[in-house]
């Protein structure tokens, strides 16, 4: 089968290559999913579980992509909850291969139905960036109606799922991001925007939520003004900034079934939009995950046409 894969951690994503690998098999617990379309976020080539598995050890060449969507052909032993032939979507495990393959053997447990209505390429940039901004704001979060939130990177692929679920559950949002994000992020709903180049974020005023996908100096200054009681939620890593009174949280985003469920069904619903920024083939995947330009969303690639 044809797979994007990467063998020299020093070259990052300049060291992608399309390659053939041998198709491969379920393990327990397993299915097959003949993927059909792959999402990439650009900072796998970073990840310590793309150069090495639970125990440590290496493994090379590394097949990227966790985001999917596709059709499944086979199952494990003891599998259960799926079937063959059920379109599905969801993230594969960090530590195995990806999707950016014609083939790919995931647990069954990170997948979630794919409605008939909905297209594999929506469906493969749902995950990361959907469950991200639905465990941000409502699992870690915890957000109310009537709150405030600061949305880092309101433009971005997660900045414009969190703003999106923030405002319908009845929060004010405040987006962030380049003078150029500007009207992309009203767009999909920020009431209010801050170009982070040339407008202060002093002026903000207090928040109850800031939603980090930046980290550094722009996470302190953030950080100062959130409410007493209120919650900075981060997904750069370990936070410095520790305001008193308010619950700090850095985390890594997890599949989670049932969520995926809530998040397409506000796809087909019409209440979320996606952020694709361009879709192209497996065989011109390498030059689409490498753009010269500045990425303004998703990028997707369609295994199958």
């Amino acid at each position: 089968m044809k797979a994007i894969v990467v063998t020299d951690q020093a070259a990052g994503t300049a060291g992608m290559r399309l390659v053939e690998r041998p198709e491969p098999s379920a393990a327990i617990n397993d299915v097959i999913v003949e993927v059909h379309a792959s999402g990439y976020v650009p900072t796998e080539v970073e990840w310590p579980s793309t150069w090495a598995d639970r125990a440590g050890g290496k493994r090379m060449p590394s097949i990227l992509g966790h985001e999917l969507a596709g059709v499944v052909t086979a199952l494990g032993y003891g599998t259960t909850g799926l079937s063959v032939g059920q379109r599905v979507f969801g993230i594969s495990d960090w530590h195995r291969d990806g999707a950016l393959a014609e083939y790919l053997a995931i647990e069954s447990r990170n997948l979630a139905p794919l409605p008939g209505d909905v297209d594999f390429t929506v469906g493969a940039s749902l995950p990361i960036s959907g469950l991200t901004a639905w465990q941000g704001l409502f699992v870690h979060g915890r957000i109310r109606s009537g709150q405030t939130v600061l949305a880092h990177g309101a433009a971005g692929a997660v900045g414009t799922m969190v703003t999106q679920l923030a405002r319908e559950a009845g929060a004010h949002v405040i987006g962030t991001g380049r003078a150029a994000d500007r009207q992309k992020a009203l767009d999909f709903g920020s009431h209010e925007f801050v170009d982070l180049d040339t407008e202060s974020l002093d002026d903000v005023g207090g928040v109850d939520l800031v939603f980090d996908v930046i980290g550094g100096d722009i996470q302190t200054r953030s950080a100062n003004l959130i409410r007493p009681g209120g919650t900075l939620v981060s997904i750069t890593g370990p936070v410095e900034a520790r305001p008193e009174n308010v619950l700090v949280v850095d985390f890594v985003v997890e599949s989670d079934r049932t969520q995926l469920g809530e998040i397409v069904q506000r796809v087909r619903d019409g209440r979320l939009r996606t952020n694709i920024d361009s879709v192209a083939a497996l065989d011109d995947a390498v030059a689409a995950l490498n753009p010269t330009g500045r990425r303004k969303g998703k990028t997707i690639i369609r295994v199958r046409p």
